[in-house]
């Protein structure tokens, strides 16, 4: 039996290991710069070199498996591990006190995507597409959404791409914001959560800040992506109806599945919180779990870098762009405005 496990895993590793090994160096050199420049951080270094090693000497088809692999499994990695320095307490007391700000937030989000896509003459899967991806969680919540809309392919790298840039841009400006308007650590920690789109971005905006406001943005982010479940049911719900109506018979076949996109790395976080809860690690470890953890976001933050294709991006078409800066604008804005009227700055 462990015969069998050993050799089917080693192609796997094998395929993967010269994406990740360029990940991990990049990484290291990353760690070092944001050790030497703590204002900018090791994360927002590991995207900008991952991003110009990419554009640059554009790394062969066998790096990608690795770079794959480093951008989703690390990643997610990294926020368990994280979750070994959050109690359970901390992690629903900060659930419930982001929940205003996260339904507001997601509200807006819909509304401006609705509105201003009708105004700019965007489709309506393509907009839906942008408004989940700015609500919820990005690209996470546009691959969710994607096999019960059924967009093509063209609209779907549209809206991931629009994500993606605007991720990179909070990534770089939000902290610069946050230090301009004096913003506290949970007050920024809470921005960043309800406001930026990815995971990944809103961990590295979150701790180039600092590591309370990153601690804290990091909770607020997995509240936040848990909502893609209900929402998703939703968007099955009314796909279902549609189809029901047209093709006028009793039901309509779905690949609609909760197993498939519910976040379980955010169960795993939870089970990480239990057992800081319950003082199993000893205290002198933990340190050192939270180091692993932020190596491990700055290379899942490279690798991430290294998937980004600027001539695609760029080829992505204005209005697209438009509407993703409009829905990203009103959402960042209106979680400041709520955040003021509750006295959470």
């Amino acid at each position: 039996m462990n015969a069998i496990s050993i050799s089917s895993a080693s192609p796997g590793l094998r395929l993967r290991a010269s994406g990740l090994l360029l990940a991990l160096g990049i990484a290291l050199v990353a760690w070092w710069l944001g050790r030497a420049v703590p204002l900018i951080g090791g994360p927002v270094f590991g995207i900008l070199i991952g991003i110009a090693v990419r554009n640059l000497f554009s790394p062969g088809e066998s790096f990608n498996p690795g770079i794959q692999f480093a951008s989703k499994q690390i990643l997610q990695w990294s926020i368990i591990a994280l979750g070994f320095g959050l109690s359970l307490t901390q992690v629903a007391k900060t659930g419930l006190e982001s929940l205003s700000v996260t339904l507001v937030t997601i509200t807006v989000a819909f509304g401006t995507a609705l509105l201003l896509g009708r105004v700019l003459k965007v489709h309506d899967k393509l907009k839906l597409l942008i408004g989940v991806g700015t609500a919820i969680c990005g690209g996470s919540a546009i691959a969710a959404v994607t096999p019960i809309i059924k967009p093509d392919d063209h609209d779907t790298a549209f809206a991931i791409s629009t994500i993606f840039l605007f991720n990179i841009i909070a990534v770089l400006l939000f902290p610069l914001l946050g230090h301009a308007l004096h913003l506290s650590d949970l007050g920024f920690g809470l921005w960043a959560g309800t406001a930026i789109n990815d995971t990944s971005s809103v961990v590295a905006a979150g701790y180039s800040y600092s590591t309370g406001a990153g601690d804290y943005a990091t909770i607020v982010k997995l509240t936040r992506a848990t909502l893609i479940i209900p929402i998703c049911l939703i968007l099955a719900l009314v796909v279902a109806m549609r189809e029901k109506r047209a093709a006028k018979h009793a039901g309509v076949a779905s690949h609609f599945s909760l197993r498939r996109i519910f976040p379980w790395f955010i169960l795993w976080f939870l089970v990480a919180s239990a057992v800081r809860t319950a003082n199993v690690l000893p205290a002198a470890i933990l340190p050192t779990i939270h180091l692993g953890a932020e190596f491990m976001i700055i290379v899942a933050l490279t690798a991430i870098g290294l998937s980004a294709n600027l001539r695609k991006m760029a080829s992505t078409g204005v209005r697209p762009i438009l509407l993703g800066l409009g829905v990203w604008a009103a959402v960042s804005i209106s979680s400041l405005l709520v955040q003021l009227v509750i006295g959470q700055l």
